[in-house]
């Protein structure tokens, strides 16, 4: 999935780009109206979605959505504004946004916004049921369980399991995982995420034979199906 961020702030827009990446979406990053513009129009491929800054130099977000919707371009569109007036919220959605977020934000809310837009426009399918080897967790009901046997988990432990298990046999760093779980920046000095998978492993693995949670040092964690059924499947 591409995005296109359009933020004329350096902070912001880095940090919104890494979070993106890190998240597994391709991302370009533009300055400025113009330059955001210019992408959106002339890009080899298509955007799927647009994070879109409302003050920028040169053409203002107003005036880039405006452009685009003229321009035949129905790509979702997501609002970013320091102004929480209703006037120009609703001035956003009559241009053609799909939603806003005012600033300052939560990472988290932005990543579930972004999915949410793409799954009203049948981009991204929704699971419920998430499964790996003997483990399973439902989105819906958010039980757990392993071999049968249900799993109480707290709800900051569902959510570390949900993103494990979303993305089994991926390395996900702790700077990652402190930012999508507990909306912070990592800090290395604290160790609430080593913690936190600590207890995970206490509930999900160690009292079964077959481990699925590792950590890989200098890199960060990862869930996976124990190799022997990896090379059976």
């Amino acid at each position: 999935m591409k995005i296109l961020i359009i933020e004329d702030e350096l902070k912001t827009g880095n940090y919104l780009k890494q979070g993106l990446s890190e998240a597994g979406f391709t991302v370009d990053l533009a300055r400025t109206g113009p330059d955001g513009l210019h992408l959106a129009l002339t890009g080899e491929e298509p955007y799927d979605l647009i994070v879109l800054d409302v003050m920028l130099p040169g053409i203002n977000g107003w005036k880039v959505l405006e452009m685009l919707r003229l321009a035949g371009q129905q790509v979702p569109v997501i609002f970013l504004t320091a102004n929480d007036q209703i006037d120009d919220r609703v001035k956003g959605l009559e241009l053609g946004a799909d939603d806003y977020l005012i600033k300052p934000f939560a990472f988290s809310e932005l990543l579930a916004r972004i999915r949410s837009s793409l799954r009203r426009t049948n981009q991204v399918s929704e699971v419920t049921l998430l499964r790996v080897a003997d483990l399973e967790l439902d989105l819906l009901s958010r039980q757990v369980t392993r071999q049968g046997q249900r799993i109480k988990l707290t709800a900051k432990e569902f959510s570390l399991l949900a993103l494990f298990m979303r993305r089994q046999g991926e390395v996900l760093s702790s700077a990652l995982i402190a930012s999508l779980i507990w909306d912070m920046n990592f800090d290395s000095d604290t160790n609430v995420i080593a913690v936190a998978i600590r207890r995970l492993r206490s509930k999900v693995d160690d009292p079964y034979a077959n481990k699925l949670i590792r950590t890989l040092r200098g890199m960060g964690y990862v869930l996976e199906a124990p190799e022997r059924e990896l090379q059976s499947s």
